[in-house]
């Protein structure tokens, strides 16, 4: 299963995500947000009984990304 930590999404930024995330609240807010979806769309794969929708994982899934874009888009203006 892939991995969507924050750092292996984006490994060329490990350093400035740390640096953000002890100095820019809304990047720590969003980061905290991403790393908490993230974990429960992992929860859900790997457990072998499907205890959620599809439709629910796919809705987990998308806002994983929108997370992300919003995440990415702090990451290349500072």
């Amino acid at each position: 299963m892939e991995s969507h930590i924050l750092t292996n999404e984006f490994p060329e930024y490990a350093e400035k995500i740390k640096q953000l995330k002890a100095a820019h609240p809304e990047f720590l807010r969003l980061y905290v947000n991403y790393e908490e979806v993230n974990a429960l769309i992992q929860h859900y794969e790997e457990d072998g009984i499907n205890h959620t929708t599809d439709e629910h994982l796919t809705e987990l899934r998308k806002k994983r990304v929108r997370l992300k874009d919003d995440l990415y888009a702090i990451l290349h203006a500072e």
